[in-house]
């Protein structure tokens, strides 16, 4: 059965109050396949029936249930190539410059979904500079969905997933096959730090980062809400810190505060010298 629009309307605005996640008109065919499964498990016959148990009682652990199920997860190893090809080629060498002297390094993945995204930084810096792992390292990669974290700590993907922009080269060197699953080696995934963290609220304290990866997030915001993401990650951004953002997604009329590197489709910022 269809969703209703009153049904519609006030599982976007359950799901807005929640992660600050924008489902606009036309988008609820979505809510009909993602709350599926949740019907299911649930004991519900219909979505009318999930909505009026959760008008009823928005505190019985659903409301939290609806808005994972209806986080946009989609990613895949060395998404759009570019900015790891920047991260590569530019801006590691540089920090490995800068840096010298502390031999510290603080990176975070803001919006790490299944992982694909970490780790593919992982292996990227494991191939390029091994040495940086002599370093000390803080790799923290945070997600709004606990579902999500889970996933990501336990660094397991099909096959489908690792045929998704994973070099077959990497896939045997960092990964061991178990059964139908691939599971990237232990001590890649020992190195990063999987925390809960929702953008949409305040951050809890995080160390000034160097590189900063918030990559196709912002596009599901309002306006208002990507002036405060923005906001915030200057916070816990270095003055000469590096951040990365979708190639659909800008600065531009958000926060003066940043520029963007002249790399082409890198989508890399920097803060502004006052």
């Amino acid at each position: 059965m269809p969703i209703s629009n009153s049904d519609f309307n006030f599982i976007r605005e359950l799901v807005f109050e929640h992660s600050a996640i924008v489902l606009e008109d036309g988008k609820e065919y979505l809510v009909e396949s993602r709350l599926g499964p949740i019907i299911k498990t649930e004991g519900f016959d219909t979505i009318d029936q999930l909505v009026k148990t959760l008008r009823k009682n928005p505190s019985n652990g659903l409301q939290y249930k609806v808005t994972e199920a209806l986080t946009t997860n989609e990613t895949s190893f060395f998404r759009d190539i570019h900015p790891f090809e920047t991260l590569k080629n530019i801006i590691l060498p540089e920090l490995i410059k800068t840096r010298q002297s502390t031999k510290e390094l603080n990176i975070w993945c803001a919006a790490s979904s299944s992982g694909q995204e970490p780790y593919s930084i992982a292996m990227l810096i494991q191939e390029n500079f091994p040495t940086l792992f002599n370093w000390k390292i803080n790799f923290i990669a945070s997600d709004i969905s606990e579902k999500m974290l889970n996933r990501c700590r336990s660094g397991t993907f099909n096959q489908i997933e690792v045929n998704r922009g994973l070099p077959a080269a990497l896939l045997i060197k960092y990964f061991d096959k178990n059964g139908p699953v691939w599971s990237i080696k232990k001590e890649l995934r020992e190195r990063i730090d999987f925390q809960h963290i929702n953008l949409s609220g305040e951050l809890p304290y995080l160390p000034k980062m160097d590189i900063i990866f918030l990559r196709n997030v912002l596009i599901y915001f309002d306006i208002g809400m990507k002036k405060k993401v923005l906001k915030q990650l200057r916070t816990v951004l270095k003055p000469d810190g590096y951040l990365f953002l979708g190639g659909a997604e800008t600065t531009l009329n958000l926060d003066e505060s940043y520029t963007r590197m002249g790399v082409k489709y890198s989508g890399c910022y920097r803060l502004l010298r006052g």
